[in-house]
C-alpha cells in the first residue's frame, strides 16, 4: 500500500499506545509499519529534506494526537496513550481524522481557529489532507521552482547568443569552474554557430581543463551533435567536457555519452534552469522561509 496518510496513522498509534506502556517514536513506527505492510520501498520513501515520508507522517500524527490530549509526551522521543485517548478507543471509532479531533478545545486552541464548530467545515486545517503541513510546504516550493524555471528558460530562448555566452560564464563561475568570471571569459566563447566552445579550468588552480559546448537550441541535440562533440576533445587534448542546451538529448545521445571513454556531461534545458536557481545565476531571493524544530539536546535537562 502507499504510505498513509498522518490522519490514517493517528487511529493504529492510538490503538499500539492502548497497552498503557510507554512507546519510542522508532520502534512505533516498525510496529504500525509492519501492521500495515509497509512495503519496503514505502518505509523508504524521502522528502525533498531527506527525511522518510513515513517517519514524517507519523511524527505529525502524534503532535496531533499530543495537542488533542489523546496521548501524552512521556520522554524525548517517547509517548503513552492518555485517559481521553482511551476514551475516544472506547467508542469504536473507524477513523481519527481532525475532525474527531476539533471536539476538543486544546486541539482548536492548537489550531488557533475558533471554537465555533459550524465553521469547521470550511476550514481546510480540520479537512482530510494526504500530506502533513510539511510536506505541502515543500511541494507549493517545487510548484514555485518549477514555475520560476519555465520563466528562466524562456528568457534564456529570447536572449542573443552574446547574452547566452556571458549566462554559461556566469553559471560555470559560480560552480566553482574557471577561476574569475575574467579567466573564464578568455577561454569562453570563441567562435560559434550561435553557441559558444572553448576550454575552462575546472578547478581555480587548473590543474585539468574541461571542453565546453553550448547550443541556444529549441530542437533536440541528436547522437550527431554529441559525436561530433566527443570526436573535437581530442584535437583539445581533453578527457572532460560539458554540453550544454536549452533544448533536450535524445535517448541516443544520452546512450552514446554512457558508451564513450570521454568523461561527458550533458545539460539539457530543464537542468540549466535549475542549475541557474540553484548557484543564484539571473533570479534573485524574494522571500525566505525557515522551518525549525525543537531542540532536544536545549530541553533535555527539563525532562
Amino acid at each position: 500500500m502507499a504510505v498513509p496518510t498522518y490522519e490514517e496513522f493517528m487511529l493504529p498509534i492510538l490503538r499500539l499506545a492502548a497497552d498503557g506502556a510507554e512507546h519510542r517514536f522508532g520502534s512505533a513506527l516498525e510496529r504500525i509499519s509492519e501492521q500495515l505492510e509497509l512495503t519496503e520501498s514505502d518505509r523508504s520513501e524521502t522528502l525533498p529534506s531527506g527525511q522518510t515520508r513515513a517517519y514524517n507522517r507519523f511524527c505529525w500524527a502524534i503532535s496531533y494526537l499530543q495537542n488533542a490530549r489523546l496521548l501524552e509526551k512521556s520522554g524525548r522521543g517517547r509517548f503513552r496513550i492518555s485517559p481521553r485517548g482511551r476514551e475516544v478507543l472506547s467508542s469504536n471509532l473507524q477513523r481519527i481524522d481532525n475532525q474527531v479531533l476539533a471536539q476538543f478545545p486544546e486541539f482548536l486552541e492548537f489550531k488557533g481557529r475558533r471554537k465555533d464548530a459550524s465553521n469547521l467545515s470550511s476550514d481546510p486545517t480540520t479537512s482530510s489532507h494526504a500530506e502533513t503541513p510539511e510536506e505541502r510546504l515543500e511541494e507549493a516550493y517545487q510548484e514555485l521552482r518549477a514555475a520560476l524555471a519555465e520563466d528562466i528558460l524562456e528568457r534564456v530562448l529570447k536572449a542573443t547568443p552574446k547574452f547566452f555566452e556571458h549566462l554559461v560564464i556566469d553559471l560555470l563561475v559560480s560552480m566553482g569552474y574557471g577561476g574569475s568570471r575574467t579567466d573564464a571569459a578568455q577561454v569562453v566563447g570563441r567562435a560559434g554557430d550561435g553557441g559558444i566552445d572553448g576550454t575552462i579550468k575546472e578547478d581555480k588552480l587548473g590543474l585539468d581543463v574541461v571542453y565546453i559546448q553550448a547550443k541556444r537550441w529549441e530542437n533536440t541535440v541528436g547522437r550527431k551533435e554529441i559525436q561530433s562533440f566527443v570526436g573535437s576533445l581530442d584535437g583539445e587534448r581533453a578527457a572532460k567536457g560539458v554540453f550544454i542546451t536549452t533544448s533536450t538529448f535524445s535517448a541516443e545521445a544520452r546512450d552514446y555519452v554512457c558508451k564513450t571513454s570521454k568523461k561527458v556531461v550533458l545539460i539539457d534545458g530543464a537542468e540549466l534552469a535549475q542549475l541557474m536557481m540553484d548557484h543564484g545565476v539571473g533570479v534573485t531571493t524574494v522571500k525566505e522561509f525557515s522551518i525549525c524544530r525543537a531542540d532536544s539536546d536545549y530541553f533535555e535537562e527539563a525532562e
